[in-house]
């Protein structure tokens, strides 16, 4: 059997921290707030590296206010995953490099990264997690690809690429595009992944008959299993003007999760470690759902 990591993804969501729900108070400081989460589980997955490059004090902090066992595992910055980015929130150091007609932009798009640039945010990132490696809490660096980023060889070079420039970490690998996991497709997928050393992510999220998201498949590709819940919501999955918090507020009955508690088992059984990650952060939703989780694998 291997080790069993349960937490959520996240665990400063505004609807949960300025409530008392979870935490005690909604006065607490960040330090005050992640011991307490810590206290409660024993994995966290940081979804604030998505939108920012991360600084190095930053994680540094992280690794010294959770236990020794603890595991903090990293969304990977948004431009390493050809997601559209914030410019005024990219450090000093990149915008330097770059030129001056895509700092004048809003938003970066990935094809307006020049190669070196993306290297230096590479670099920079990779950096960054090191505290959390050296003390041996870094879990899973989690590259969640866009919707248009499809089943191809260019962008499975990519991917490998991504393994590359992270060659001492553990990459998992999640799509949100169906053509990576339906049909003769899904085999090849997963044998891509196995033979380059990175990890499948498995997601529990709502489905669609155009087969627009990814179904549940529970399987390994390596020492480690990641498996991520988005909760059900079909209402509001492809609704906009709402916020993310209200995209995926879905609260999983001990019914639902103890059908998918039987799958994950399997994973364990395969594995060193298995993440386990309630990304249904609405409230206390994810919280509570990963109180039932690790009842249920316990």
């Amino acid at each position: 059997m291997g080790k069993i990591y349960v937490g959520t993804a996240s665990w400063t969501d505004p609807t949960l921290t300025q409530s008392t729900l979870f935490y005690p108070s909604k006065a607490m400081s960040a330090e005050e707030r992640l011991r307490f989460y810590a206290s409660h589980f024993n994995a966290v997955e940081v979804d604030s590296t998505y939108y920012a490059l991360p600084a190095e004090r930053m994680v540094m902090l992280q690794t010294e206010r959770t236990p020794a066992d603890f595991k903090l595992s990293y969304k990977a910055f948004g431009a390493l995953t050809r997601h559209p980015v914030d410019v005024r929130r990219l450090p000093k150091a990149v915008k330097a490099v770059m030129r001056p007609s895509v700092i004048e932009e809003d938003r970066l798009d990935f094809r307006g990264v020049e190669p070196e640039v993306l290297d230096l945010m590479f670099d920079m990132f990779r950096n960054a997690l090191k505290p959390a490696d050296e003390a041996g809490k870094l879990g899973a660096v989690l590259f969640q690809f866009p919707p248009y980023f499809t089943y191809d060889t260019e962008n499975m070079d990519y991917i490998v690429k991504c393994k590359e420039k992270l060659p001492d970490y553990d990459l998992a690998i999640e799509f949100r595009h169906s053509s990576w996991t339906t049909g003769p497709n899904r085999q090849e997928t997963i044998e891509f992944l196995r033979s380059n050393g990175l990890i499948y992510t498995v997601v529990d999220e709502p489905q669609f008959e155009s087969g627009s998201t990814a179904p549940f498949i529970p399987v390994t590709t390596g020492n480690v299993s990641y498996v991520r819940f988005h909760g059900r919501n079909k209402e509001a999955w492809f609704k906009k003007g709402i916020t993310t918090a209200e995209r995926f507020a879905y609260l999983y009955s001990e019914e639902e999760l103890g059908e998918l508690g039987e799958e994950i088992r399997v994973l364990i059984k395969e594995t060193n470690a298995t993440y386990v990650l309630f990304n249904n952060c609405f409230q206390d939703y994810g919280v509570r759902n990963a109180k039932m989780m690790k009842a249920i694998l316990s």
